[in-house]
């Protein structure tokens, strides 16, 4: 499948697979930014796209980044809708306790994932079929 992007800086990188399996596309900041502990910011990354109809762009955390740093795409995983042309912003947020964390221009801070996206009907209903879970909630399967 072909998408259309648009680098709307010259900052701008175009998003790239690291490796042939991998699932996502890392993209890259445009902006030099610092994250205090605990703060959040939108970093840009001078990109806008034309979504296929019928799909979604996924923005999810860099592993290495959130395992390593503490800082991650706080909506994970974010939700670019297909009629959206805007630029792709990144919400970030460090959760390092201690440590700033500095972005610099180029650097990798989320991949991007192509998804389907199934439409549904809603039916109201007054039952709902029943399960062995039923209606167990937050933890009600257990830990082993």
């Amino acid at each position: 499948m072909q998408v259309k992007i648009k680098l709307e800086s010259e900052l701008a990188k175009m998003p790239a697979y690291q490796t042939p399996g991998s699932s996502g596309m890392d993209v890259c900041s445009i902006e030099r930014v610092s994250l205090d502990p605990g703060e959040v910011k939108i970093v840009s990354t001078g990109l806008s796209f034309e979504i296929p109809e019928g799909y979604e762009i996924q923005v999810r955390p860099r592993s290495g980044l959130a395992a390593k740093c503490g800082v991650t795409v706080l909506n994970a995983p974010g939700t670019i809708d297909q009629d959206y042309r805007g630029i792709l912003k990144i919400i970030l947020i460090n959760h390092n306790p201690e440590e700033s964390y500095w972005i610099e221009i180029g650097d990798r801070i989320a991949q991007i994932i192509f998804a389907p996206v199934a439409k549904v009907t809603l039916v109201n209903s007054t039952e709902l079929s029943q399960t062995d879970r039923g209606a167990g909630g937050f933890g009600s399967t257990g830990t082993k």
